[in-house]
């Protein structure tokens, strides 16, 4: 059972190296808050959105993301391998990503928009039909990762391994195939 039900707008709230545990959040929006370094261990966010908050290295473990955006947010260092995995459903506009880890998560149809996803690690993520608009992938690791689909074609600095991946039906734009290649060490001029 939860401890706490919240269904509210939380505005610039400092949660900083706090233990928030076992509540639940639904429909709430949280506006220029700070949970860096926060322990958000077994909560339920239900249809919340995040508004330019911090969440660099805040833990979610066991935590659930049931269709959760995050808009204008800085996420760094963030582990969403091990938040629960029923009904996850995420969306990211304007954030830093970079050195989040999504190992083995379904993210299917999950928008990347002009997001900054850096050092990431989507290995054995299924991102079947996800769109990656004007992001930075910079140095970002898909292995065995399920890319069916997924709309590479405003994405830039992506390296790709089309033998370690399944890219059936994914988009590319013209410039972007420089990324699929890199492993073969040609020039393309």
């Amino acid at each position: 059972m939860r401890e706490e039900f919240y269904e509210q707008v939380f505005e610039k709230l400092d949660f900083s190296k706090q233990v928030i545990k076992g509540n639940e959040y639904e429909s709430c929006t949280f506006k220029n808050c700070d949970f860096s370094n926060s322990n958000l261990a077994n909560n339920d966010f239900i249809d919340c959105t995040f508004e330019s908050c911090n969440l660099s290295s805040a833990n979610l473990n066991n935590t659930s993301l049931k269709t959760v955006q995050f808009i204008d947010c800085k996420i760094i260092g963030v582990d969403f391998s091990i938040c629960k995995p029923f009904l996850f459903a995420v969306y990211f506009k304007n954030c830093s990503l970079n050195y989040t880890y999504f190992f083995k998560k379904k993210l299917q149809k999950t928008k990347f928009e002009n997001c900054q996803i850096q050092e990431a690690n989507f290995s054995e993520a299924d991102l079947t039909g996800a769109s990656f608009h004007d992001c930075n992938l910079l140095n970002t690791v898909f292995d065995k990762t399920n890319l069916t689909q997924v709309d590479f074609r405003r994405a830039e600095h992506f390296a790709i391994n089309p033998e370690k991946n399944t890219i059936k039906k994914a988009k590319f734009s013209y410039d972007g195939l420089r990324g699929l290649l890199y492993q073969y060490e040609i020039v393309i001029e």
